[in-house]
């Protein structure tokens, strides 16, 4: 089975900090484009960062310089550090890849800032 977890997320104070994962089963990351999504509340969806398989990174301007990808490739792990959180940071982070030409999601972790 080709799977996509996220885990990490929780309740955070502005200015606060936390690192999610994303592992993934059935894939080897380190071949994929990788991609973070996060939907706030009564938002659209939005892509937010990417890692390439060879490891050049994207991210929208509105969290660049606070957040950062990386690839553990022995434990098929994305990682997202974020720093400097904010409360419009607020929302569902899920990890995605294509893979055949179709979507790959993860289910989702939730990501709360506030005070």
């Amino acid at each position: 089975q080709v799977q996509l977890v996220e885990s990490g997320g929780g309740l955070v104070q502005p200015g606060g900090s936390l690192r999610l994962s994303c592992t993934a089963s059935g894939i080897n990351i380190s071949e994929y484009t990788m991609h973070w999504y996060r939907q706030g509340p009564e938002k659209q969806r939005e892509l937010f960062a990417n890692i390439f398989s060879d490891g050049v990174t994207y991210y929208l301007d509105s969290v660049k310089g606070r957040f950062t990808l990386s690839r553990d490739n022995a434990k098929n792990t994305m990682y997202l550090q974020m720093n400097d959180l904010k409360p419009e940071d607020t929302a569902v982070y899920y990890c995605n890849t294509v893979l055949r030409a179709r979507d790959l999601w993860g289910q989702g972790t939730q990501v709360t800032v506030s005070s």
